[in-house]
């Protein structure tokens, strides 16, 4: 079997962050950081190969596949929550409450604190089948 190399590599499946649009700037990468991070937690097959450069210095593995990063309302995020659990679709999720804490145990101690219906979600990871993440992020927009 002969593969092209230069066709373009399409996933099956997609990374998306959604982030709240009235987020400071180092909000957003800093909550954009926390999420995907859990992703290759939870789901290994979206992890590459371990990188070396020309002299062989090795490098971490990072994701194989493109993180798309999308922005909403506090009303799409909600949606967007209710959505990502009804689908069961692998997330990850940060409250406004982290941005108060300082170390994981206080960090999942706040989120365990709150109903699932009741968290104030300013940024949401999923990963799943490219048609179930489109529809869990319906009418959010891609990150300026």
């Amino acid at each position: 079997m002969t593969t092209d190399d230069s066709a373009p590599v399409r996933f099956d499946n997609k990374i998306a962050v959604l982030l709240r649009e009235d987020l400071e700037t180092w909000q957003r990468l800093n909550v954009t950081a926390f999420l995907v991070s859990g992703l290759g937690t939870e789901v290994p097959e979206v992890i590459g190969e371990p990188y070396a450069d020309a002299d062989g210095t090795p490098y971490l593995p990072m994701f194989r596949q493109p993180v798309l990063v999308f922005e909403g309302t506090k009303e799409t995020l909600t949606a967007a929550h209710g959505r990502a659990l009804s689908r069961a679709l692998p997330r990850a999720v940060f409250t406004s409450d982290l941005f108060a804490t300082g170390n994981d145990r206080d960090n999942r101690a706040a989120v365990r604190a709150v109903a699932k219906d009741q968290l104030d979600v300013v940024g949401l990871a999923v990963y799943g089948p490219r048609n179930a993440v489109d529809k869990v992020l319906k009418g959010a927009r891609m990150h300026p």
